[in-house]
């Protein structure tokens, strides 16, 4: 009982979207303006709070802001 099953997609389909992609010659993962959004302002806006945080930090340590008595 070895049938074989129709493939989901037609494979001249998949060729045909293979070749389209791979002729694509721009970055494909930052193509729309809320793809730059996600992909770098988040990211840098993380980083920069991080960053603030651990200067904030440092100062207080050396300080003595906050230190208990």
């Amino acid at each position: 009982m070895s049938e074989t099953e129709a493939p989901f997609r037609p494979r001249e389909k998949l060729l045909e979207r293979q070749r389209f992609f791979q002729n694509i010659h721009k970055h494909t993962y930052l193509k729309g303006p809320l793809d730059k959004v996600t992909s770098v302002a988040i990211p840098l806006g993380l980083a920069l709070t991080c960053g603030t945080l651990i200067a904030r930090g440092i100062y207080n340590m050396s300080h003595g802001i906050g230190k208990k008595e």
